[in-house]
C-alpha cells in the first residue's frame, strides 16, 4: 500500500466513473481534471489511465459493448427475422444495458446535454452504431439500401427513446420505449 491506496483498488472503473460523473455535474466537463477525478475516486492519476485514454472516454466506454450487443442480436435472429425485426430485437438488447445502469446512464446524459463538445461524440456513437448494424443486416443477405435504411432508421428510433426515457419521469424501462418507438415507426410508414 502506498499512501493507503491499494494498487489493485477494488471496482476502480466503477468509483473513477462514478468519481468523474459528480464533478461533471458539479462543475462542468470542462472544468474537470483527470486529476480531480481520481482525486474524487481515492485513486492515481495512473490507475485513471489504465481504465480510460480521457476524460471523455469515462462517458464513452461502453460504446463498444453496445455494438457488439446489437451486431450479435442481429446475426442470432432468427432466418424468418425481417431486418427491421433484427434491428428492433438489437436495440431492445442495447436498451437492456442501459437500463442496468440507469442512474449513471441519467447522469451521463446531463452531462452531454450541457457540452456540445460532447453531444458530437454522442451522435458520431449513434452513427457507428447505425453503420454496424447495417453491416449486420448486410451480412445476413440484407441488400442496399435497405440494410443502411433499416439501421439508420432503428437508431433515429432508438435515439427518440432514449430521449423519452430520459425526460418522462414514469421512467419506463428503455427496451420497451425502444420497442414502441420503431412500433411507431412501422406504423408511421405502413401502406394503407
Amino acid at each position: 500500500m502506498i499512501g493507503g491506496m491499494s494498487r489493485w483498488a477494488p471496482n476502480a472503473r466503477g468509483r473513477l466513473e462514478q468519481a468523474a460523473l459528480e464533478l461533471y455535474t458539479e462543475r462542468g466537463f470542462e472544468q474537470t481534471t483527470v486529476a480531480d477525478i481520481a482525486e474524487r475516486a481515492g485513486l492515481t492519476e495512473r490507475t485513471f489511465f489504465r481504465h480510460f485514454a480521457d476524460k471523455r472516454e469515462v462517458l464513452f466506454w461502453g460504446e463498444t459493448a453496445l455494438h457488439e450487443a446489437c451486431v450479435e442480436t442481429i446475426a442470432n435472429a432468427p432466418d424468418s427475422a425481417t431486418p427491421i425485426d433484427a434491428v428492433t430485437a438489437a436495440l431492445e438488447a442495447a436498451g437492456a444495458l442501459i437500463e442496468e445502469r440507469r442512474e449513471l446512464a441519467h447522469q451521463r446524459q446531463t452531462v452531454i446535454a450541457a457540452n456540445p463538445e460532447l453531444q458530437e461524440r454522442e451522435l458520431l456513437k449513434l452513427a457507428s452504431l447505425a453503420s454496424a448494424m447495417a453491416q449486420a443486416l448486410r451480412q445476413r443477405g440484407v441488400e442496399e439500401p435497405t440494410a443502411s435504411l433499416t439501421a439508420e432508421a432503428g437508431t433515429a428510433a432508438f435515439k427518440v427513446a432514449f430521449a423519452r426515457w430520459v425526460d418522462e419521469p414514469e421512467r419506463r424501462d428503455l427496451p420497451r420505449l425502444a420497442r414502441e418507438c420503431l412500433d411507431q415507426l412501422h406504423t408511421a410508414t405502413a401502406r394503407t
